[in-house]
């Protein structure tokens, strides 16, 4: 396992969680970094992606206003910052990476992949 995504729990309707993406023993401090979520019996899908500057972001519909991608280069992590969490939020998220120059937002475009935290809300 290449990247380890933390963070995940139970969480009521309306809180919020931070979860972390490191990558220990391997940089990708240069590589495009992205969130995505797999629900039960649905496919994985798209949350936010970041440049590798940290210059450029963007987000899925579902969650633009309620969630942030940032990264910390120097501790070769990327974070999202997830608020007023509501319970169709409820899935395993997954960290990736992808040496790109520019942001890419399809799981087939990532190379390399955590192994998933769980995030369940209740309502």
């Amino acid at each position: 396992v290449q990247l380890q995504a933390y963070g995940g729990g139970l969480v009521q309707a309306g809180g919020s969680l931070r979860l972390s993406c490191a990558a220990p023993g391997r940089t990708f401090s240069s590589y495009v970094k992205g969130w995505f979520r797999q629900a039960p019996g649905k496919e994985r899908e798209f949350v936010a992606a970041i440049s590798w500057t940290g210059s450029y972001t963007t987000y899925a519909d579902s969650v633009k206003g309620r969630f942030t991608i940032s990264r910390d280069n120097a501790k070769n992590t990327v974070y999202l910052q997830m608020n007023s969490l509501k319970p169709e939020d409820t899935a395993v998220y997954y960290c990736a990476a992808v040496n790109n120059r520019g942001v890419v937002t399809t799981t087939r475009q990532y190379d390399y992949w955590g192994q998933g935290t769980l995030v369940t809300v209740s309502s």
